[in-house]
Parts: C-alpha cells; structure tokens; sequence
C-alpha cells in the first residue's frame, strides 16, 4: 500500500546489506573520509571548529577529526550524548527480549504470515517474515530466565519447537537485547548534536527506531549544510530537536502502547485484554506525528506535517525534479502576486517553484499553495500571495 510520500508504506529489508550499499555509497561525495576500527574518545571546540578524538583499536595509535560539527551517531550508550551532559529521560521501563535471526533452508508455510504477535502471558513471542528467506523471532525472557544460556542454540530451538526445526534453517544469530524506551534531555550543545539511537531508543513494536534515525538525518542534514555555507546562522540548528525530539516521543509513546497489549504475563490481565478484543477488535494504524514546534511555529496544520509527494504534470515525481530543495507549488496566479523581496528569498534559497502543480493535493488540503521543506515537511500552506509572502519570511536564511 502506497502513502502520501509516493512510496509503500512498509518495506522489509535485511540491515546489514542495507548498511553495505550506504557505506558504498559514500563513494558518491568528494573528499569523504571512511574510518572503521575506531572508538571515539572525546571532543571538544576550538576556533568555530569540532575535533574529535579517536584511538584505532588493532594498535592503539590514537588520531583526530576536524570539522565544522559533530553528530554522536553512536547508538543507544553514546560515548558523545555523554560528554555533552545530556541524561535521558526514560518513558518505560526496560524489558529483555531475544532477537533470533533463522536463515531458512526450505519453506515453511506456517511462517509465511507476514508478522504475527504471539500474545501468551506464559512467554510472548513475536513471529515476522523477512526478506532473503530470513525470519526473525523475538522472545520476551521471562523472571527465572538465565540470560547467560538463553541465547544458546539448543534453547533457541526448544522456544521454535512449535514452529520450526533445525532441519528447516540455521541460527544466523541469536542476541538479547534490551528494549529500551527513552528521549535525552537535550539534543545540542554548541558544534556538538545527537542522532538516532543517541538521540532517542524506542521498543521495536512498531519498526521505528531505524526510521527515527533516518528522519533525525533528513532534518539535520539540510540545516548543516545550511550552516556550514553560511546560507542560514548557527541558531536553526536550534530547531531541530524542537522538531523531532517531540515527534520521535509519539513514536515511542506508541511503540509503548503496543507493547503493553503484548506483553502482558498476568493470566487474569490476558484474559481481560483478549476479552476486550472480541468484543471491539482494533485495527493497528501507521501514525504520522507532526514536527514539534519549529521552524513553521505560528502557522496552523497543516505546517509541520508530512508532505504528500504529487506527481507533477509531466509524470515525475516530485522528488526526482527537486532533490534537496525548498519547494513551492500550487495555484500560478498565487505564485504571480508575490512580492519581489519573496523571490529574491526563493532566489538566494535556490528553491523550485512549480505553478500549478499539485492542485489535487492542495485542495485536500483545503489551500491554494504551499512551501516544502528539503526534508519534505510542510512549511505553510496557504491561500494568498500576501500569505505566501510571509511563509516565505520563515525560509531561514541569513538576512541581508
């Protein structure tokens, strides 16, 4: 099923062959520099640059970084969320599952469901059908549990006994994980900013927390680049944890509502849930949380929400024609009536107007034209050219 973005709504891919084409694909920019083998030690500021230091860890030597910025990508225990003194603030408590990865050998009708929870209060057991004849098992530990053996094949089989055998496929791997649940506090300090997992750690349940990360970079990577060429000043950095911080917490808010109908282990509480499911079955819905309070603060939804992308006249996509540009799109005569001070903002921000594309889409919407961000997020939406001029007005640049 297709949403507003053009694309499918949920798409399943292995992460590790995902992770190779990304590192290939740095290949694409001039001047990229590639370090693995690496453990990050500190950082610090000097003179309107970051440098980072590293210690290569097959001899020990130790190097540095020097750039314009820092962005701690580095996971759920951030060595860089910690120097900068941010805490997180944890929305759940902690909950220890084993993820197991088994590479089928045949197939195996009964594992051909797509995902299924198995809600037993005795062990829930999440079953989910992956690409490259992969199918992923999360199994709740329960009180009692060893979590030293628990991974261990011959555990690992006895728990999928009931579905599959080591006759039909292989432990790819088998890890515990702990689902965590937990936005830091602050998400910046100075040349310094989190992402992803560093940023905010969310339980699986709804299959965010890669996704979260994803948006963190297509909301920050435009700002940088902002920034660094001095397009706009220093402070839009400011907007982006004011925008995603609060959209990553509905994630995970809901990711915790999901996980409490499945991981319930009192046999009365299961009882009463499956109870209440007979009698009013629900449909799990994608959510789609508006951007905090940032760059389009003051203006009415639907600012801040997620842009539909419209095919245009001519049979591309949006996104083909505008890469990582502002857009403007909508009624001609709107576009028309603009002020000049407008397009020479349009100008310097090398934005794409598109006149009379859209319309469909618009008229959803209940507006005449709107302004979309590089990362695709409406801007304003707006009925008039005097509204467009003021939209326009929130395009961050440095003003001249």
């Amino acid at each position: 099923q297709t949403v507003p973005s053009g694309w499918r709504e949920s798409n399943r891919f292995h992460q590790p062959a995902l992770e190779q084409i990304l590192r290939r694909g740095l290949g694409r920019f001039p001047g990229h520099v590639a370090l693995s083998g690496c453990e990050f030690n500190d950082v610090r500021e000097e003179d309107e640059r970051v440098i980072a230091r590293y210690t290569r860890t097959a001899d020990g030597t130790n190097g540095e970084v020097r750039a314009h910025f820092l962005v701690g990508c580095d996971g759920a225990n951030s060595r860089v969320r910690e120097l900068m003194g941010s805490s997180l603030e944890i929305l759940a408590d902690p909950a220890q599952w084993l993820v197991v990865d088994i590479l089928l050998t045949e197939p195996v009708p009964a594992l051909s469901a797509g995902t299924v929870q198995f809600c037993d209060p005795a062990r829930p057991i999440t079953s989910i059908e992956c690409v490259g004849g992969r199918h992923r098992w999360e199994i709740k530990l329960m009180p009692g549990d060893d979590v030293a053996t628990f991974a261990d094949s011959d555990n690992v089989w006895q728990k999928l006994a009931a579905w599959t055998s080591p006759q039909q496929g292989r432990i790819e791997r088998a890890v515990i994980y702990t689902f965590r649940s937990a936005v830091a506090r602050s998400w910046r300090r100075g040349r310094t900013l989190l992402a992803g997992d560093a940023a905010h750690q969310t339980p699986p349940f709804l299959g965010q927390g890669l996704c979260a990360g994803i948006r963190d970079a297509a909301n920050l990577a435009w700002k940088l680049d902002w920034v660094v060429k001095g397009l706009a000043p220093q402070s839009l950095l400011d907007s982006y944890a004011q925008e995603q911080s609060p959209h990553a917490r509905a994630f995970i808010q809901e990711a915790i509502r999901i996980g409490k109908i499945i991981e319930v282990t009192d046999p009365d509480a299961a009882a009463r849930r499956d109870q209440e499911f007979v009698d009013r079955p629900q449909m799990v819905h994608s959510i789609r949380p508006s951007l905090g309070a940032g760059l389009h603060s003051g203006w009415p939804a639907p600012a801040g929400t997620y842009s539909q992308q419209p095919v245009l006249s001519d049979g591309r996509r949006m996104d083909d024609v505008a890469g990582l540009r502002f857009v403007v799109l909508g009624s001609q005569t709107v576009i028309a009536g603009v002020s000049q001070a407008t397009r020479e903002t349009w100008r310097r921000a090398d934005a794409l107007i598109l006149p009379d594309e859209g319309a469909a889409y618009l008229a959803q919407l209940g507006y005449k034209c709107a302004i979309v961000r590089p990362d695709r997020y409406i801007l304003a939406a707006v009925n008039s050219a005097a509204d467009l001029d003021a939209a326009t007005a929130l395009i961050p640049l440095v003003r001249q």
